[in-house]
């Protein structure tokens, strides 16, 4: 018998091939797995048919005239959103591969904030095509090996070549990068407003971290929705605004040097937990237990006093009994706060969250004024027809708040999305100080570059960059079509002018960085007109959806298990 040489990849008839695989489905069978396989090409078909689904799904919502999309879930509730990683959260995607596209938007989504989409599509994209030149012999190694090298390629020329410092660029760099985050939104109409909102904001929370660094926490900054009017009625506030009320009219509206206590348990007449039984036989020893139940909230708000506090915040309830005490003391006391809200509170005033009152060292009860939140003045004011609890002058780190008015739960909710994304983008920008021309420049120079930087390889990995070069092309495509354009003569002319960028001498050193003008159909430069992203969010989208991509190209076998029936052990059904 002749052995061939040839691998079993390039040759899979072979004898000795044929000779593994039967005794691989012998090994198979005999391990009696209940379930089904599948292996080989029909495997990645699958995929990315899966992967491709959501792509479509979508693909029409990129860019400054993307359209929208209506999600109703199970009992009736809707969600009108353009974001990409809000579609794909919002879908039951049962499919293994589609689900990690959902982790793919996610991820870039709480690295970046901004570029969901075009990472989907990218991904998709590049999976497509590998499976394409996996059909044509080429090793899923090679592949791999080839995207790899492409994406360090890509991000070396954005650093090096693409990415503007800001330093270079006017006092106008963070409201454009804001602004053409905004483009795509439900707030476009609005962006001058909205945008210079959100710088503004941001630069109000700038802090240094233990490194020296400047940092700007966006979670320092509270998105209210409040019903009315229209967007252009929106306002900044200094201040961390709580969208809640004082719990009696009768107390105070104003705190000057405010003392803050951050509460997580009731302050409500004790009782007693359900199951506790207590047999009472004389009628006066009921009225003292229930003189205890009272006294027993009396002295926690009194322990609270006497530590300094004249703001109690609570996550829980505060009862008639206990509002009664405060008034008499002058003390403010706002309950049902939100436990995400009372955290930013905690973290900007620098105080701490109680679940109880209980000391280890003491077997008594105590609250220790270390633990209170210190601000300069906390205020009820009135935005449109309700009240909000104002925090200024937080002692460990600014706080803003952004009061947006809108028709509908559901415009305010998409507008408070717009807002999150313009805000991490402007972030971004902060902390990087690197900004890309959009419109599809950054993805067109790259693909000319890689095309050029292929020609260069003699190995298998050349087919693999080209086509790497090519799926970016996916993006100012898909712009223009979104548009009404004429995709393939508009991406052509670009094609050519990032081409001449790449030859000419320093007469064009600027067109690299022209793009796609989806108003007037044209070709021009992105930066000059104000259409900037952080260089962070190109880099992240590149290098996230080459490893999803890489990852679901590494499978080719699918073993699923059939679902276990559980029986009764009786064998009968209720």
């Amino acid at each position: 018998e002749t052995v061939s040489t040839q691998s079993t990849w390039d040759a899979p008839c072979t004898s000795s091939s044929r000779r593994r695989s039967a005794e691989f489905r012998r090994f198979f069978g005999m391990l009696q797995i209940d379930g089904s396989r599948k292996t080989g090409q029909p495997v990645r078909n699958e995929l990315v048919s899966a992967v491709q689904v959501l792509s479509n799904i979508l693909k029409s919502s990129l860019g400054p005239v993307g359209l929208d999309k209506m999600l109703v879930d199970d009992i009736g509730d809707i969600t009108i959103t353009n974001d990409g990683a809000t579609i794909l959260a919002r879908l039951e995607v049962e499919h293994p591969a589609a689900k990690m596209l959902v982790d793919l938007a996610k991820l870039q989504d709480d690295e970046v904030g901004d570029g969901t989409t075009s990472v989907v599509l990218l991904a998709a994209e590049l999976l497509k095509r590998a499976n394409n030149i996996v059909q044509q012999k080429i090793h899923p190694t090679n592949i791999i090996a080839g995207f790899k090298l492409a994406m360090r390629e890509s991000v070396k020329h954005i650093n090096q070549n693409l990415a503007i410092p800001t330093s270079t660029l006017g006092a106008d760099t963070l409201i454009n990068v804001a602004k053409t985050s905004m483009s795509s939104k439900i707030i476009s109409n609005e962006a001058e407003l909205f945008s210079k909102m959100c710088v503004d904001a941001l630069l109000s929370v700038k802090t240094v971290n233990d490194m020296g660094d400047y940092t700007y926490p966006v979670k320092a900054i509270s998105i209210l929705k409040q019903h009315g009017k229209s967007a252009h009625d929106s306002t900044l506030v200094n201040g961390f605004a709580l969208n809640c009320t004082r719990a009696s009219q009768a107390m105070p509206t104003v705190i000057q040097d405010a003392k803050i206590a951050l509460l997580d348990f009731d302050l409500r007449i004790s009782k007693m937990k359900l199951g506790v039984q207590i047999i009472v036989s004389d009628p006066n020893e009921l009225e003292a237990i229930r003189k205890r139940e009272v006294d027993i909230t009396k002295e926690r708000i009194q322990k609270l006093m006497s530590a300094g506090a004249n703001v109690i915040l609570t996550t829980k309830g505060i009862d008639d009994v206990s509002m009664k005490y405060m008034v008499e003391a002058g003390v403010m006391g706002v309950r049902r706060c939100k436990k995400d809200d009372l955290k930013r509170i905690a973290k900007a005033t620098g105080g701490t969250i109680l679940v109880s009152l209980a000391s280890i060292e003491d077997a008594e009860e105590a609250y220790d004024a270390s633990n209170l939140g210190q601000a300069e003045k906390v205020s009820e004011e009135r935005f449109a027809d309700d009240e909000c609890i104002i925090i200024t002058g937080c002692a460990r780190q600014m706080s803003s708040s952004i009061i947006l008015r809108g028709a509908n739960s559901f415009v305010l909710d998409e507008m408070e999305r717009s807002m999150n994304d313009a805000l991490q983008a402007v972030k971004r920008t902060l902390e990087s100080t690197q900004v890309v021309a959009g419109g599809g420049a950054v993805e067109t120079a790259l693909s000319i570059y890689l095309e050029n930087f292929a020609h260069t390889l003699g190995s298998r990995e050349q087919q693999a960059i080209a086509e790497f070069a090519e799926a970016l092309l996916v993006i100012p495509k898909q712009l223009a079509i979104n548009a009404a354009l004429d995709a393939v003569d508009l991406v052509a002319k670009l094609r050519v002018v990032h081409h001449q960028s790449q030859q000419a001498g320093q007469e064009k050193k600027d067109w690299h960085l022209y793009g796609l003008d989806l108003v007037d159909g044209t070709v021009q430069n992105s930066a000059a007109i104000g259409c900037l992203e952080p260089a962070m969010s190109k880099i992240k989208s590149i290098q996230f959806a080459t490893e999803a991509a890489i990852s679901i190209l590494r499978i080719d076998d699918v073993i699923k298990l059939n679902p276990k029936e559980e029986q009764d052990p009786d064998q009968r059904g209720y």
